[in-house]
């Protein structure tokens, strides 16, 4: 298991990475969140097979704030800053499994045409950059909403926004929330203005277009997405025909299912693997 920096344009990035020649596997974690998220899956004997990569995106975790905010942190910035990543030997097309704003990272990689062998995104509604859109795909939690995109935290922002996203049973891990306080605010200012703006590429479109796979999995009791609103669109390349909910799965309890996309020939195989689910994510976990 490897802890490496990775120099790139928009800082250096902290970056967990499980070695070996298998099939790469990109994790990217949510807002104000960091790759430790992912342990689990790092953990999971079920995964010993694959390569896992798991960057902290540009201004979160252990990596540097990003020397141009303005240019970084933004989907498309994270998605430039990823594209970075996976140039390094060995993890050329991965498939790549994203948590919230993660998803929607990735959802941006695919647009910008990276080669990938897959997508799976959690907690990501396809959207267009319009508040409309945004109301219609989400449960917005105003006082969550509020938090997602405030430059400034204060200690008690920090609890309520961990708690929020990352909260079991009322608890919040002491590694996540320190992560929510070290989060560069401007991250969340940027990305939360810039889609405000309109700046992001138009995921409705996209999904409907893309040829690489796709596979949306969500939690059956996720409270702060719209199901109804994902079951409208006519995805071009989804896998299966159809989206996956796990029974019992809370607001993305989800980030597990990275192990059930497996890239081969450029395809996505395999099934959605409830019990690794089970075993390698809490009962309880929030999108960010």
């Amino acid at each position: 298991m490897n802890s490496r920096k990775i120099a790139i344009d928009y800082g250096t990035l902290a970056c967990r990475d499980s070695g070996g020649d298998g099939p790469p596997l990109l994790l990217i974690h949510g807002n104000s969140a960091c790759k430790e998220v992912f342990r689990a899956q790092f953990d999971s004997p079920m995964l010993a097979g694959y390569r896992l990569i798991a960057p902290d995106l540009p201004g979160h975790g252990a990596s540097e704030d990003a020397p141009e905010p303005a240019a970084a942190y933004s989907f498309g910035g994270y998605a430039a800053a990823l594209e970075q990543v996976i140039a390094a030997p060995g993890l050329a097309r991965p498939v790549v499994f994203g948590w919230s704003l993660g998803g929607h990272a990735a959802l941006e990689m695919a647009g910008r045409g990276a080669a990938l062998s897959g997508v799976m995104i959690c907690g990501t509604p396809p959207v267009k950059p319009e508040l409309d859109c945004l109301m219609a795909a989400f449960n917005i939690d105003p006082a969550a909403e509020a938090l997602a995109g405030k430059r400034d935290f204060t200690e008690e922002d920090a609890q309520a926004f961990a708690l929020h996203t990352t909260g079991v049973g009322g608890k919040v891990d002491p590694h996540l929330l320190a992560m929510v306080r070290r989060t560069d605010g401007r991250a969340r200012e940027v990305m939360f203005g810039s889609v405000v703006a309109g700046v992001p590429l138009d995921e409705q479109a996209l999904v409907a277009e893309m040829s690489v796979p796709l596979a949306v999995v969500n939690g059956a009791e996720d409270p702060f997405i719209r199901h109804a609103y994902l079951d409208q669109f006519n995805y071009a390349s989804l896998w299966p025909r159809g989206g996956g909910r796990l029974a019992g799965g809370g607001a993305c309890a989800l980030p597990a299912c990275a192990g059930s996309v497996q890239p081969a020939a450029g395809r996505i195989r395999g099934k959605l693997r409830d019990t690794l689910n089970a075993r390698a994510w809490p009962e309880k976990a929030v999108c960010a």
